[in-house]
């Protein structure tokens, strides 16, 4: 595997920090949030420099029933090829369910939920990543994720089911050790025992990120710095192996660039002290066989398919929930997934939260507590907005048509333009017909 060396996730509102930080070797990108024909002048100047871009996806859902979509696997390969990356990466997970497939409405999660660790995901994930592999020009590496809830009568641990996909597939994996923690706080599991079980010779690179702990729950955050047990954990995983490249993530609340130097020579501390406690380690390598094939992938895809289809439902939609899941664990990711959406859409779309002010945030979580994401994020704004026109809000006159153009203007086929000029003449012409 190519040493990418010490990254730090390249994020719009740190790119000039970035720049900046000593000894960044490779930085990572949202595969989504760039266009290749139009690259930020950051990322071409770290390009120059000789810093390696790598794009994340987060949007395949390779964990899901269905099969990869072949327009988000060509988006990803275009976008490699564009940042000339050594590898693409995404998640072990699912974003959404429903559909033909299970003769149910099709439902957005706008978040990556766990895969049951059991036969029929294993099968299903393997073929899916087989697809993507043989759709992308550089080699796939995929991301173990945090949860906030368990699947009832998983038959593997999380070391035998990413030992096994990789033995199968041959995909390279994306340890995040953040991760790890939370799956020890939110689920009980020892980080020491799922890496020990890992394959550690597929290792591309690793992820250390933030969060914190309420009420006895762990929320991976990506906006608080690490902890000390992430560190530890990340202190392990460097005993057992060296890292080809470790890299900080950070979605939000983001620091100035001062902390964002210490948090990597943290990280840098933690990944030289695994080193040490590593020399001498000798370790007996497992004896490996080959997974054994899925004798057929249909009848598993829809078993996989109908049980993530009602998770997510009880998660969005209020459905009850499936038999077997801890109903407080429910809520909690239900709470956190409406509030992820409201957070998102006012970023897409902040305009709403100007015209709505203060009752911005609790009418959306009241809107998302009944009524799914069927779409993206930017069909959930103009369907928020739609809703509430229809329920005659807001109050304000003045408020609502105001909320009334601005959903006019996204709404129709003709994207907004940005010359008043242009806008003056559609508005006119909306008036005389009567829109």
């Amino acid at each position: 595997m190519e040493k990418l060396g010490t990254g730090i996730g390249w994020r719009p509102e740190i790119a000039d920090a970035v720049e900046g930080l000593p000894g960044i070797d490779w930085v990572e990108v949202v595969a989504e949030n760039v266009c290749p024909g139009h690259l930020p002048a950051s990322l071409l100047r770290l390009r120059e420099r000789g810093v390696t871009v790598v794009p994340h996806g987060v949007s395949l859902g390779l964990g899901g029933a269905e099969r990869p979509d072949p327009a988000r696997l060509a988006a990803l390969a275009e976008r490699a090829g564009a940042l000339g990356s050594p590898l693409v990466t995404e998640h072990i997970a699912f974003v959404r369910a429903g559909g033909p497939l299970t003769a149910s409405p099709r439902l957005e999660a706008g978040h990556l939920l766990p895969v049951p660790r059991t036969r029929d995901a294993l099968d299903v994930l393997c073929e899916n990543i087989r697809i993507a592999q043989d759709a992308l020009p550089v080699p796939l590496a995929v991301e173990n994720i945090a949860a906030l809830l368990a699947w009832p009568g998983e038959e593997l641990t999380e070391g035998q089911f990413l030992y096994e996909l990789a033995d199968r597939t041959g995909v390279r994996l994306l340890i995040d050790v953040a991760n790890l923690h939370t799956n020890h706080v939110n689920q009980g599991e020892d980080p020491a025992e799922a890496l020990a079980g890992l394959p550690l010779e597929a290792l591309a690179y690793v992820h250390v990120a933030g969060g914190y702990e309420r009420d006895g729950v762990w929320h991976d955050s990506h906006a608080h710095p690490v902890a000390r047990p992430v560190l530890d954990v990340l202190t392990d995983l460097a005993s057992r192996v060296d890292p080809p490249g470790v890299l900080l993530e950070r979605d939000e609340d983001f620091p100035g660039a001062a902390e964002l130097a210490g948090e990597l020579t943290a990280i840098r501390a933690a990944v030289d002290k695994g080193r040490e406690q590593g020399r001498g380690r000798t370790s007996a390598r497992r004896a490996r066989g080959a997974g054994a094939a899925a004798s057929g992938t249909g009848p598993a895809r829809q078993r996989v398919g109908l049980a993530q289809a009602a998770l997510l439902s009880a998660l969005v939609a209020g459905t009850p929930a499936p038999e077997g899941f801890d109903r407080g664990r429910l809520t909690v990711q239900s709470r956190a997934l409406a509030a992820k959406r409201a957070g998102v859409v006012a970023k897409l779309a902040p305009e709403l939260p100007q015209i709505l002010g203060a009752a911005y945030r609790p009418a959306f979580l009241a809107y998302a507590q009944r009524r799914p994401m069927t779409g993206g994020y930017r069909r959930d704004a103009l369907d928020f907005a739609g809703h509430l026109l229809r329920c005659g809000e807001p109050r304000e006159a003045a408020a609502r048509r105001e909320l009334r153009q601005w959903w006019r203007e996204r709404s129709g086929p003709v994207p907004r333009s940005g010359r008043p000029a242009v806008r003056l003449a559609r508005a006119a012409r909306r008036v005389v017909l009567g829109r």
